[in-house]
């Protein structure tokens, strides 16, 4: 159990999919993010894992863009840890992911490990892999299934990935097949792997606060926001991404205010 450990929110506020048409809050430009990034932040939470669209809103992964919301938000919410994405939704290739991390040299980054493992050799990924860790990026593995984590930790024990404690994302549910998320499939995750690491946990659909509610009581991190579930613990559908958050924390009993 883990509750006198501070809890740490990342919202994840748009995804790549999620347009206006599903909710008018889901912010699809920077500017509307770095307005998403300060209302969610004085909601309690800690970080943003941002996606960012084109004209049309449709997911991108543009450096470009993506600089100017790490610029803006450091201005804007300096206090807010900021994490960008590499996830391909089906538009980009392990190549594309890698050569965005290169061009813009995030402090954060998401990188789906079968995304950026399937099709790529072992020296390829190595040599992506351990440049990060030497540029001091920090690399958040998303791991879709136990089994990915029993991949991950066969990675290191070749040392293609660092053989150091590694951040990882647990990813409760599916967009794909309609996969309902439950509290109870965050054991299998854990008991997939021995090493050490800095565990976060996403989920999707209504269940989400439930979810988190039990990844924070079991040790891990929290990624809540609109990019998974557009409701709150009671069913009715959320404001914004700021409710998510205040919603979350009411369930995890933080009534306090933030400061």
């Amino acid at each position: 159990m883990n509750e006198f450990k501070k809890p740490f929110i990342m919202v994840a506020p748009n995804g790549g999919r999620k347009t206006k048409a599903d909710h008018p809050a889901v912010p699809t430009t920077v500017a509307e993010l770095i307005a998403c990034a300060q209302e969610c932040h004085a909601a309690g939470a800690d970080a943003l894992h941002a996606h960012v669209r084109d004209s049309a809103g449709n997911h991108l992964l543009d450096a470009g863009q993506y600089r100017e919301v790490l610029q803006e938000c450091t201005l804007q919410v300096p206090e807010l840890q900021l994490q960008i994405t590499t996830e391909s939704l089906d538009r980009y290739d392990a190549a594309d992911q890698r050569k965005l991390v290169r061009d813009v040299m995030p402090q954060r980054v998401s990188v789906a490990l079968r995304e950026q493992m399937t099709g790529t050799d072992d020296a390829t990924a190595r040599q992506f892999y351990h440049w990060a860790d030497e540029s001091g990026i920090e690399i958040q593995h998303i791991l879709y299934f136990p089994k990915d984590r029993e991949w991950l930790e066969e990675l290191q024990d070749r040392h293609v990935i660092p053989d150091k404690p590694q951040r990882v994302l647990f990813v409760l549910g599916r967009y794909e097949d309609g996969l309902p998320s439950r509290p109870e499939n965050l054991q299998p995750f854990l008991d997939a792997g021995t090493r050490p690491t800095r565990w976060m946990a996403c989920a999707f659909g209504q269940t989400e606060t439930a979810c988190l509610v039990e990844a924070h009581q079991m040790g891990g991190e929290m990624r809540i926001g609109f990019e998974n579930n557009l409701h709150n613990a009671d069913g009715s559908l959320a404001k914004d991404n700021a409710e998510r958050v205040r919603d979350l924390r009411a369930a995890l009993g933080l009534h306090d205010s933030i400061g």
